[in-house]
């Protein structure tokens, strides 16, 4: 058994042939294909956050409008960049949107990606430490924000409240029991996967990696899965650990899917250069059922991880996102042993 979720970038454009024209667009439709691939049996809905763009840039309010319309599905993210994050707002709104949730949210963080703009952080009010990486300053805010999942106190309370106080120092609130245990860290190098699993973070693997060792995307990715578990049990932790792959996976099955997918040319792993470092690009699989299973199941890291998440294109719409998924799971997924 696997868990299969979707993962949404969010975008928006008022482009010809986009179904998605505005931003109460996309958080609407978000909305409705949560609540959608609930109801044919997803185990997750999870939303990317890029900030200037047009795109989903705030995710709480949007994570706790799906808590409020679902019952059972995971909802995430994948990921926030910790480079622009308040640990302590970021904390009191995780708590928020989780308790609405009823503790089903799964968070994924990370250090970020390029972005929009050049260090769009600093318009946020932020900087690194002298000595410091953006990088740097991303695990920062992430160590601090754990720390405070914990809900232990902190703060000296004024002798004379407003209100009466618990006894003790005071933690933020609201706070939700267990959060803490559904931190996802999204790596991609096999060195901040080992960070992450020592702190008791899951992971969610990139689709986009440091080429490390030169070979296919899937496996060096398997590998970094391996790499954590093995940094995971070392540590020690009371939970179990959890690993997620994404993957953008197209059963061809009518006209539409054809004209949307059956071109090709995406059908390898890419190689290229971000922020100076060497990086490697997972594939897409788009194909008639069949010949689909036969290509996953070469996919190591699939294979390894115990989540996949299907990356939708959202500006297609709900109505053909829900045949997307409805596909995978009903003539992909058995097939792979998945369900």
């Amino acid at each position: 058994m696997k868990k299969i979720g979707f993962l949404s970038f969010g975008h928006w454009s008022p482009t010809h042939g986009s179904q998605v024209k505005t931003a109460g667009d996309v958080l609407t439709q978000s909305i409705e294909l949560a609540v959608a691939a609930e109801e044919l049996g997803l185990d997750g809905a999870y939303f990317r956050v890029h900030h200037f763009a047009r795109q989903l840039g705030s995710p709480f309010p949007l994570l706790a409008a799906v808590g409020a319309r679902t019952s059972k599905i995971e909802i995430g993210t994948g990921v926030i960049d910790m480079r622009y994050e308040n640990p302590f707002y970021m904390a009191e709104d995780a708590g928020a949107a989780d308790l609405i949730a009823g503790g089903r949210l799964q968070l994924g963080i990370s250090r970020g990606s390029p972005e929009q703009v050049i260090d769009g952080w600093k318009y946020f009010g932020y900087r690194p430490a002298e000595g410091e990486t953006p990088a740097d300053m991303a695990r920062r805010h992430t160590e601090a924000f754990l720390d405070l999942l914990e809900g232990k106190g902190f703060a000296e309370p004024n002798p004379r409240p407003m209100f009466p106080n618990p006894p003790g120092l005071l933690r933020l609130e609201p706070h939700s029991e267990g959060l803490r245990d559904r931190i996802w860290w999204g790596a991609g190098s096999n060195a901040t996967a080992v960070w992450a699993a020592r702190l008791g973070m899951h992971l969610q693997s990139s689709t986009l990696k440091d080429d490390e060792t030169g070979e296919p995307f899937h496996v060096q990715q398997a590998d970094q899965l391996r790499a954590y578990k093995a940094a995971w049990k070392e540590a020690g932790h009371a939970h179990a650990p959890r690993t997620s792959v994404s993957r953008s996976i197209f059963a061809l099955t009518n006209d539409t899917d054809r004209k949307y997918f059956g071109r090709g040319g995406k059908e390898s792993d890419q190689v290229g250069f971000i922020e100076q470092q060497r990086s490697i690009f997972g594939r897409g699989y788009a194909d008639e059922p069949d010949r689909l299973i036969e290509q996953l199941k070469g996919d190591e890291a699939i294979a390894e991880a115990d989540t996949l998440l299907l990356t939708v294109p959202n500006m297609l719409g709900v109505d053909y996102n829900v045949h997307v998924i409805d596909t995978i799971l009903k003539e992909i997924a058995p097939a792979l042993g998945w369900r």
